[in-house]
């Protein structure tokens, strides 16, 4: 059931804004996200408080859903004289009965243990958690994983604020910079891959 305040009069085909609030009719509480379907021109749903507010013309079809309540529609009168109406829609409560369900007991607990330990059971968010945390995953990740472009980004542009903060003053010592600490690391493996064939050269000229 629907209480409606308006003033119909003659017909006219300009859109009208309807709002209201919608109400539950057993307890009068507003009734929040209730689908609200105007023909099929648009939809709108009503907010935690119940209150919604439509674009509709004369003769549209208005149609309000729940998923807890039954589906009410309400018919624009097609004559009117005002551009805004005020609606107070009433819902009632639907119940909604499920299949009943028969639980059946194992017929002996040898049968039980054998489908309970054959049981296929898909990985949880805890093992995916532990696997990502894994040690060795994470260090060949550190050592192959190159610099993304954000990360370059970033210290570019601090080593350009570092130079300019200290501008006329002595350069600071890079201790504590990480990045430069991984380019001497990674400089140095490479010198060090350099140099390993040389000294296999000395070694065979030493035996000659």
């Amino acid at each position: 059931m629907g209480f409606w305040t308006s003033t119909c009069r003659k017909k006219k085909k300009n859109y009208l804004q309807l709002s209201g609030v919608i109400l539950d009719q057993d307890s009068l509480t507003p009734i929040p996200f209730v689908s609200i379907m105007v023909n099929d021109k648009g939809r709108a749903v009503s907010d935690y408080y119940g209150f919604f507010t439509v674009v509709v013309s004369a003769g549209d079809m208005v149609q309000f859903l729940s998923a807890s309540h039954k589906t009410r529609f309400y018919k624009v009168d097609d004559t009117c004289s005002l551009k805004h109406y005020y609606a107070i829609q009433v819902l009632t409560k639907d119940t909604i009965q499920l299949p009943v369900v028969d639980v059946y007991p194992w017929p002996s607990k040898d049968e039980f243990k054998r489908a309970f330990l054959s049981l296929d059971l898909a990985s949880t968010d805890y093992d995916r958690a532990d696997k990502n945390l894994n040690q060795q995953a994470l260090t060949y990740i550190e050592r192959t994983m190159t610099v993304s472009g954000s990360e370059a980004y970033k210290n570019t542009m601090q080593n350009y604020y570092t130079k300019v903060y200290t501008a006329g003053q002595q350069p600071q010592i890079q201790l504590m910079n990480p990045i430069a600490w991984a380019q001497f690391i990674d400089s140095w493996r490479k010198k060090n891959k350099k140099e390993k064939p040389k000294t296999k050269v000395v070694n065979k000229l030493n035996e000659d």
